[in-house]
């Protein structure tokens, strides 16, 4: 049975929880200490519940176990990469206070011209980070290296000099034909050098820059500073309509035809300031990620890093702990509430639906086995070609597509998708049944005649009465696409003159379906009111049906009625149970703390 992308995207759907926690204006950032807590808060911590689904409870240690599961390696190679910069800073001196992280956010928010809350709702919808989250893993560590390679980023007359002339100074705008052969090339360069004034068409027809050829060999001007400084004193040694030599660009060869100066501009002496800042800050940035980078390195280089979580011999050796980084633990409890900081809502819900399902299997005393998942992931990898030479299910093959990006473990697939499946459609097995009239529906919607129409899709009843007048005035298959053309609202039917795939029965739109199987050739339907639209139809005739005994495909239809039945009974059921549910979520993240 399939899981991707039907199944996984229904378990999406159910298993994930809605991010419903509210925007936290008043950011915070951590402080990466390391030092454990008391052992009785740790305990009173990990032991207290998070969530009680029908009187039985789940812990924040299980939710901790189940994140750590999940996202453990994400979150601990994050937490690492601070650790290393917290020590650096620690070593020289230096720190970054939560007042200095929210000054610094509210710039960026001012930058993009937007409020406070307007920025930090942003990268929650767009980028799915939370305020704590990116004052924690972005703007500290940016805040921290910034200050550590602070000597190493100033910007220079120079720099600035040469940017303000790439961004403001003089440009030449060419043509381009770029070839893979250097032959070729010297070639098109004669031609175009005996009749510069061909250069545009040549490039349209020879290059092999598809962007630019396509605009007869036309790219963004060329300005001093900005790229490539062959290619710019290239461009800035030509006149109007003059041909450059063959250059060499990487691994491509490419001639170049100047078509005019582009005159410097002198911004006003008003919008120097923000000039300035603009470019400093961009400089600034790049030097930044350079340097920061090389810091890494360095770092990364001179400490002692043993990444613990997941080897367990290391384990053996280090009790407790998830990494150990210069002789100082990350123990797998912090680690632990680091993930839950940053994914517990979701993982919560997740673990929530599976005490559902736990006990509904409990109480019809059903049992999942090893085969059972095994099947299922079968099925799956049946379902998506992974087929050894006999037909069989290659399940080695399929997992190893499956796991080949490493965002997900086997173990984790087994959890999320293939046992909560499993699981539903053993407690729906019994209860799902086919019946004549199901295999008779199947069979008119898969194999029978089916209706050709041109349809026009109206938004406003007023101007579907208006349109339906116009189409009986002049019942023509040609006047009727015209009209679907320039009037319907549905892109298919506006962009194929009404043309639209042809009306099956029980396909879910029984008033559509009621009206166009009860018109004749050439027949105007009447205006269909349906989702919130309204539909006038041109009838243009019946398919012939392909399969007419319906015996013939007895065997597939009762495969895949019984898939679809089952595939709605599971969510039915699914849904039943959540609403039948008895469910507090006692879920708190913890706030942050504050930076030394």
């Amino acid at each position: 049975m399939p899981l991707h992308p039907a199944r996984l995207r229904y378990w999406k759907i159910h298993w994930c929880w809605q991010r419903l926690m509210p925007l936290c204006i008043g950011l915070v950032v951590s402080s990466i200490a390391f030092a454990p807590r008391g052992i009785a808060q740790q305990a009173e911590t990990q032991n207290s519940v998070v969530a009680v689904v029908n009187a039985d409870p789940i812990t924040r240690k299980q939710l901790a176990k189940a994140t750590i599961d999940r996202y453990g390696k994400e979150v601990l190679d994050n937490m690492i990469n601070r650790h290393l910069i917290m020590q650096e800073c620690t070593k020289q001196g230096i720190s970054v206070t939560k007042e200095e992280v929210s000054a610094e956010i509210r710039r960026l928010a001012d930058k993009f011209g937007l409020t406070l809350e307007s920025y930090l709702q942003l990268l929650q919808e767009e980028r799915d980070i939370s305020p704590n989250q990116y004052s924690r893993e972005v703007i500290w560590p940016m805040l921290a290296l910034r200050r550590l390679v602070a000597n190493q980023v100033q910007v220079t007359d120079q720099e600035f000099n040469q940017a303000f002339i790439a961004q403001h100074g003089e440009a030449v705008k060419c043509r381009l034909i770029m070839v893979a052969d250097r032959n070729k090339a010297e070639t098109l360069r004669q031609r175009a050098t005996a009749k510069p004034e061909t250069f545009g068409q040549l490039a349209k027809e020879e290059s092999e820059d598809e962007t630019s050829a396509s605009v007869g060999g036309l790219i963004p001007p060329i300005r001093r500073y900005s790229g490539d400084s062959r290619l710019e004193e290239a461009a800035f040694a030509l006149k109007n309509l003059e041909i450059s030599p063959v250059l060499a660009l990487g691994d491509q060869w490419i001639v170049i035809q100047a078509v005019r100066r582009i005159p410097a501009h002198t911004p006003p002496p008003q919008a120097m300031p923000v000039i300035r800042e603009q470019i400093n800050d961009r400089i600034r940035d790049q030097k930044v990620r350079s340097a920061a980078s090389e810091l890494f390195a360095r770092l990364q280089q001179e400490s002692r890093v043993v990444n613990v979580l997941g080897n367990p011999e290391l384990a053996q050796q280090y009790p407790g702990a998830a990494a150990v980084i210069n002789d100082q633990q990350i123990t797998i409890a912090h680690v632990g509430e680091e993930c839950i900081k940053r994914h517990g809502i979701e993982v919560l819900e997740t673990e929530i639906h599976r005490k559902l399902l736990t006990q509904a299997l409990r109480s019809e005393r059903r049992q999942i086995t090893d085969a059972d998942l095994e099947a299922e992931v079968a099925d799956a990898a049946i379902s998506y070609g992974y087929l050894k030479p006999d037909g069989s299910a290659d399940v080695e093959a399929w997992m190893t597509s499956l796991l080949s990006d490493g965002s997900i473990t086997r173990d984790v697939y087994l959890a999320d998708a293939v046992w909560p499946s499993v699981a539903l459609r053993k407690l729906v097995a019994e209860k799902v049944q086919l019946t004549e009239t199901d295999l008779q529906r199947g069979f008119e919607s898969a194999y029978g005649p089916r209706v050709e129409v041109l349809a026009i899709v109206l938004s406003d009843q007023r101007s579907a009465q208006k349109i339906w007048e116009m189409a009986r005035d002049n019942p023509t298959e040609q006047f009727f696409g015209q009209l679907a053309e320039q009037y319907s609202v549905e892109p298919v039917s506006s962009s194929n003159q009404g043309k639209v795939p042809p009306i099956r029965k029980h396909s879910g739109q029984p008033a559509i379906e009621r009206e166009a199987f009860s018109l004749k050739p050439g027949q105007l339907s009447g205006i269909i009111s349906t989702g919130g639209k309204y539909i006038v139809l041109h009838c243009q005739g019946l398919t012939e049906p392909i399969v007419k005994d319906p015996a013939a495909v007895r065997e597939e239809l009762i495969r895949d009625l019984s898939e679809t039945k089952t595939d709605q009974a599971m969510v039915d059921k699914f849904d039943e149970l959540k609403k039948a549910a008895d469910i507090d979520n006692f879920l708190e993240i913890p706030k942050v703390a504050t930076a030394p």
